[in-house]
């Protein structure tokens, strides 16, 4: 009687009623908006797409030039790379760029050297762009462009301690440096000092009037100058062929060239001597060296068994006997 009297109560019917119109409009908005959001028409994000191996070689000449002027700088950038790519891997094409920087025009020169040099500064392409000039035309070429470039501008004299002229030189002169440096870092000195690069090129800097002026005037500007001519010519002077072709242009003395050769003839001798469990003794060393045999075989091996040394040596000097401080002991231990 008492729940049929609540179901008669208007409050209660006005709740429910309320109750039911709120939870009737969620559910309404959240079926139109799921609805809009499947009928949304999204837009489809660009693709991204590469350019394969296929597609590069598929390009011709005449597409690559138009690409060059294109107003994109990455479109540009790509075509110089394919270009270049294409270069490296040309050897009719690197020998072209040869012939081109020994020309005596100096734009048909420039030209050439200009492509040279960005063919082998793109590693990105082609991962050892150098391995195409390790050859000794190459070398030829290179120090045949700077024998040229010495009548390009008037070079003044290299007698000023404080001044590095080096980032005054031509440009020319100066890719010239920059690939041969490079090849020298890259592989060695010795197919450059073969191309008569210290006598074509590098005795013709001037240097000065007398021997000894010329002699000074290069010790300085090793000593004071760290550009790529004093590292070609730091590499030059630790090979054979290269140190004698600077004595023949008067760069260095007699004095240091004989200097040079005897410290190549310096050779470190250890000894060591050990003795086994058996009392046999065992000699391990590298060359002869004679010693003042003061005491007897018997003193000798014990001597050798309870042998306990430091070696003291700061660096500035190779090391010798003074250097080993050794414990005495007694003969009848």
């Amino acid at each position: 009687m008492i729940s049929y009297s609540y179901l008669k109560d208007d409050r209660l019917i006005a709740v429910g009623l309320g109750l039911t119109t709120v939870g009737f409009l969620f559910a309404m908005r959240s079926i139109l908006e799921y609805y809009r959001d499947e009928a949304e028409i999204k837009p489809t994000p660009p693709k991204t797409q590469y350019i394969t191996q296929d597609t590069e070689d598929s390009l011709k000449i005449g597409t690559l030039e138009s690409l060059l002027g294109h107003y994109n700088f990455s479109i540009r950038d790509t075509a110089l790379k394919i270009i270049a790519g294409r270069a490296v891997n040309d050897s009719l094409v690197i020998h072209e760029l040869l012939w081109g920087i020994t020309r005596e025009d100096y734009d048909e020169r420039m030209e050439a050297l200009r492509a040279l040099a960005f063919a082998m500064e793109d590693k990105d392409t082609f991962q050892e762009p150098l391995s195409v000039l390790n050859t000794p035309r190459a070398y030829s070429a290179l120090v045949r462009s700077l024998e040229l470039c010495l009548g390009d501008v008037e070079h003044e004299k290299l007698d000023d301690p404080l001044h590095d002229e080096y980032y005054l030189r031509d440009i020319g002169e100066r890719r010239c440096l920059m690939l041969i440096s490079q090849l020298v870092h890259r592989y060695s000195i010795k197919r450059l000092a073969e191309s008569k690069f210290v006598e074509k090129w590098l005795a013709k800097q001037p240097w000065g009037d007398s021997d000894e002026e010329r002699q000074n005037n290069f010790a300085m500007y090793m000593e004071r100058r760290k550009n790529r001519i004093s590292d070609i010519c730091y590499h030059l002077r630790k090979h054979q062929k290269g140190k004698k072709d600077l004595f023949k242009a008067k760069l260095i003395s007699r004095m240091n060239l004989e200097r040079r050769e005897r410290s190549d003839h310096i050779k470190v001798v250890l000894e060591i001597s050990m003795t086994n469990e058996d009392g046999d003794e065992v000699t391990s060393r590298t060359g002869h060296v004679p010693r003042v045999n003061d005491q007897t075989a018997e003193e000798q091996r014990l001597r050798r068994r309870h042998r306990e040394a430091m070696v003291l040596n700061d660096g500035t000097h190779s090391l010798g006997r003074s250097d080993i401080i050794e414990r005495e002991h007694d003969s009848t231990s």
